[in-house]
């Protein structure tokens, strides 16, 4: 029989899926409070031990552990490959900045998106993760941290979000339950390549998470080379789409943007502001790193100084995001591809 991840459920689900242990409510809520400190059952101390037996039987606790990691001699960044309980593979990123910790959270084993730049998709997508194996992914991170713990959660790994529309809505309000690792949705982003009509739903579900659009375009036949979903939901779609959502939310929406050498001349810059005048957003630029298995290649810095300093003269916020893990296969997906290929 395959074990369930107890992880996973709200309070009242435990409670029903643990009725015919029939544990009176103190225990429930014990169970419930030691899986969201990240704790296996061996760990629970004030439950008795023949029922912390019981649960390892029937139960997975915690579904994700650390198979492997790379720590960044360069800024700390620690790269993590996490194993399941399938036997497949994932990873996430950890990085410290003066604000604290931030965790780069995947939702799928792989991706089927295609985005030409990304090493995630190389092999498809695999499965969805659950809500248990999201929640894993923070659980895990916090165990490398001797100073704090996660405070910001960027949905940002392998795999597109809203392609897993259900379970990582699940994860994002367990993730905030004050009960639970109380994780403010004002510090959580979610990435998405633009998949119109989950974005519009996403909008509705009173989720004020910050919504990151991966645009890496000023156009649409620019787009469709770098990213399939493209041929499917044209820009001014996907533009609409990010309105609304910060109609709903009242959120400002992030675009990132991947520059490479096909969408970083000062001309893609200016109709890039051309579309997103007016709308409440900011652009943030990253330098290409580059994928081995790829033959696109990145913008050189005097292309994206020129490419910052034109949306900025037309009144676009843009940032560059600090680049991190560059020493340790910190681009999405590389880790993971090289422990594929080893085994």
């Amino acid at each position: 029989m395959e074990k369930k991840q107890l992880l996973g459920l709200f309070p009242q689900e435990l409670a029903e899926e643990l009725a015919e242990y029939k544990l009176p409510g103190f225990r429930l809520k014990q169970i419930f409070q030691w899986l969201h400190r990240g704790a296996g059952f061996a760990d629970m101390t004030n439950l008795p031990k023949a029922l912390r037996e019981q649960l390892a039987e029937r139960y997975i606790d915690q579904p994700v552990t650390i198979l492997q990691k790379k720590v960044s001699a360069l800024d700390g960044t620690v790269k993590m490959l996490y194993a399941l309980p399938d036997s497949n593979c994932i990873e996430g990123v950890l990085m410290r900045y003066h604000h604290g910790y931030t965790l780069c959270v995947s939702t799928q084993v792989g991706c089927r998106m295609g985005c030409v730049f990304c090493a995630s998709t190389l092999n498809g997508c695999v499965r969805n993760l659950t809500a248990a194996e999201l929640l894993g992914q923070v659980h895990a991170a916090n165990t490398q941290i001797a100073d704090g713990h996660v405070g910001n959660i960027v949905l940002m790994g392998s795999g597109e979000p809203l392609d897993n529309y259900d379970n990582v809505c699940r994860f994002l309000r367990l993730v905030s339950l004050d009960t639970g690792l109380n994780i403010g949705l004002r510090h959580i982003s979610l990435s998405t390549c633009g998949l119109v009509p989950r974005m519009r739903r996403f909008a509705e579900e009173g989720l004020p998470v910050t919504l990151s659009l991966s645009l890496h375009a000023p156009n649409d036949a620019i787009r469709r080379r770098l990213m399939p979903v493209a041929n499917t939901y044209k820009m001014e779609d996907v533009l609409d789409a990010c309105r609304y959502y910060i109609e709903k939310t009242g959120r400002r929406v992030i675009f990132e943007y991947a520059l490479n050498e096909i969408n970083s001349s000062p001309e893609h810059a200016a109709e890039l502001a051309s579309r997103l005048r007016g709308m409440q957003c900011h652009v943030n630029v990253i330098p290409l790193n580059a994928v081995e298995e790829k033959a696109l290649r990145g913008a050189d810095e005097a292309a994206i100084a020129r490419f910052m300093q034109e949306l900025e003269k037309r009144h676009i916020s843009v940032t560059r995001r600090r680049e991190m893990g560059d020493d340790i296969d910190g681009a999405c997906g590389q880790l993971r591809r090289h422990y594929l290929e080893e085994q």
